[in-house]
């Protein structure tokens, strides 16, 4: 199921995420500073709870769920949302939802790789992961 995910990930491309961001909200500084850190995510499980927790100079985050079923998260960028996650042809899709705005985050492998669509009303940021 999510086996494939579990691992330690580093950040090693990042394309558009500056925009993205502009379209979520996120301010001018901290999407700078978000913009040059390289964060790691670990992904891991226990039974049916999935947690992804990502670690970087700007800020650590921590989110633990179980597939379909709505969750309170608090983003990187202090956003307070409501996020579901499913699994839908192998990638991770997770839909955050906030002040009547709503962003997805598609997580995939490809290879050996990791691959992050992130989208917001059409503007689309790609953030590639390498396992470490």
């Amino acid at each position: 199921m999510c086996d494939a995910f579990v691992g330690t990930w580093k950040l090693a491309s990042s394309e558009n995420f500056d925009d993205y961001m502009k379209e979520v909200g996120v301010g001018f500084a901290t999407r700078k500073v978000a913009g040059m850190a390289k964060p790691i995510m670990i992904i891991s499980m226990n039974g049916d709870v999935i947690t992804i927790r990502t670690e970087s100079t700007f800020k650590n985050t921590e989110m633990s769920f179980k597939l379909d079923q709505e969750f309170d998260e608090i983003t990187a960028d202090d956003r307070k949302v409501k996020s579901i996650i499913t699994l839908d042809g192998g990638a991770l899709v997770q839909v955050q939802k906030w002040d009547g705005k709503s962003s997805t985050i598609k997580r995939k492998r490809e290879g050996d790789k990791m691959v992050l669509e992130c989208v917001m009303n059409g503007v689309t940021s790609i953030r590639t992961y390498e396992r470490v």
